[in-house]
């Protein structure tokens, strides 16, 4: 959650469907759209609204009452949410944990827990209980199977929420049985004025980097700084030493890093080709004189070689090591 109070500028017009006088809710909806538009945000905002006693005219939560403030505490008793938990690497009573590492999935005990929950009444009368699910894509084969029984018959009173960033890794079976709706991408005007507004600087250039998500741009301000070193690294081309640029790409973690390669190497491959550039607004000189000296055939090899990093950038192997041999073969790239 970006703790942001409001729903989203672009996201007015779902809400005023949502939210018109005589609307009947379905029992499961299914937001989808892309990642880092404010989904999960707005369902939260929904969330608390179909429980709030006191919502306003345009259907929004009063903030006050004490379902919103239940909600607001994380302890409301109509209220789930499944995600992906996190678990200890030592499960034995009494030993501490190693090591806490979160899960992926969302796993088949999580949704039959929730057969208790569906089975109890509301705390107010004639209230509605939810369920929110983040990400939908989450869920494996067993417990999306174990969520398809529970939409196929569902419990009286209880509205699901799914929010999805990829629906097409859903069961379509679970997709048939929601009401669906897509949720949009702010135009650059609206993210800009959004962005400006919370009073994030640097807001054009790192909306383009981060693929016109605001909500991103906004959770992730603090790291310009440091992609803005990166930058002047890769800016360097064959002088980079790739022992001292190293730990600056795997400073946040080492699949940041390849991803910022990632990009670095799309908008050089974009300028050789006489395209404009997608991620790098502020460096397109940079880029063209890198795109000048570069070797395209090495180019194309070095961008094979970093995809198949990126897969193994979460294995625990030594990542220092594996980001200057990357940055080595980076290197030889311009060299003729």
């Amino acid at each position: 959650m970006s703790n942001i109070t409001e729903i989203y500028p672009w996201q007015s017009k779902n809400w005023e469907r949502l939210n018109q006088d005589g609307q009947r809710l379905p029992h499961a909806l299914l937001l989808h759209g892309r990642a880092g538009i404010g989904k999960y945000d707005f369902a939260r905002h929904l969330s608390q609204a179909l429980l709030c006693a006191n919502k306003s005219i345009n259907g929004k939560a009063c903030g006050v009452c004490s379902s919103c403030n239940w909600f607001n505490d994380e302890s409301h008793p109509d209220f789930r949410l499944l995600s992906p938990e996190q678990e200890s690497e030592s499960e034995e009573e009494g030993v501490p944990a190693k090591k806490i590492k979160k899960k992926t999935q969302i796993s088949v005990a999580q949704i039959r827990e929730l057969n208790d929950f569906l089975s109890l009444s509301s705390h107010r009368s004639n209230g509605l209980r939810i369920v929110l699910i983040h990400p939908t894509e989450a869920l494996n084969l067993a417990s999306a199977n174990a969520l398809l029984k529970v939409l196929e018959e569902p419990a009286a009173g209880v509205v699901f929420i799914l929010v999805s960033h990829q629906m097409q890794r859903l069961l379509p079976t679970i997709i048939s049985r929601c009401q669906k709706i897509n949720m949009p991408v702010p135009d650059e005007k609206q993210a800009l004025a959004w962005l400006d507004a919370q009073g994030v600087d640097h807001a054009k250039q790192q909306l383009a980097y981060l693929e016109g998500s605001p909500i991103k741009v906004f959770i992730e301000q603090a790291q310009f700084k440091q992609r803005t070193e990166i930058w002047r690294l890769l800016s360097l081309g064959h002088k980079l030493e790739p022992h001292i640029a190293a730990p600056a790409l795997i400073a946040n973690s080492v699949e940041t890093g390849i991803i910022a390669i990632q990009k670095w190497l799309y908008d050089i491959v974009a300028i050789k080709l006489g395209q404009q550039t997608r991620y790098h607004l502020q460096h397109v000189n940079a880029l063209q004189a890198l795109a000048e000296k570069v070797n395209l055939s090495r180019l194309f090899e070095m961008q094979k070689k970093t995809n198949e990093h990126r897969k193994l950038a979460l294995h625990p192997l030594n990542h220092e090591l594996q980001m200057e041999s990357l940055l080595l073969e980076y290197t030889k790239i311009f060299q003729s």
